[in-house]
């Protein structure tokens, strides 16, 4: 019988200000909280909130993610986010939406898709 590894204990993390990445393709939106120096607290996505296949790439399911993020965060103590936006999929504007709409302020959203210049 193999033996399973211990379950790692979360650390408890108290924040001000964090910063959230969003990584929207046309399949999935996923995302991501850190805290200023980019260590990763936690993440989500519309697979982890219940959605599959070819429903993970709508906004609406980028939505209810960004909604369990900001429910998260509120345990956490983030008031304020600074938000990276990578991708061109229909879920971003979405989850940037729902993240200002659940109370958390959003100091400043930075476009980092990556533009070919050939």
């Amino acid at each position: 019988m193999a033996r399973r590894a211990p379950k790692r204990k979360k650390k408890v993390v108290k924040l001000e200000r964090a910063r959230v990445h969003i990584h929207s393709s046309f399949n999935n939106t996923i995302l991501t909280l850190t805290d200023l120096n980019g260590d990763v607290i936690t993440w989500k996505s519309p697979g982890t909130v219940g959605f599959s296949g070819s429903r993970k790439g709508t906004p609406y399911a980028a939505q209810l993610a960004a909604q369990a993020l900001a429910k998260e965060m509120r345990d956490y103590g983030i008031r304020s986010v600074v938000v990276t936006v990578d991708g061109t999929g229909p879920g971003r504007q979405a989850a940037v939406q729902t993240l200002r709409s659940a109370g958390i302020q959003v100091e400043e959203v930075k476009n980092v898709t990556p533009v070919s210049h050939s």
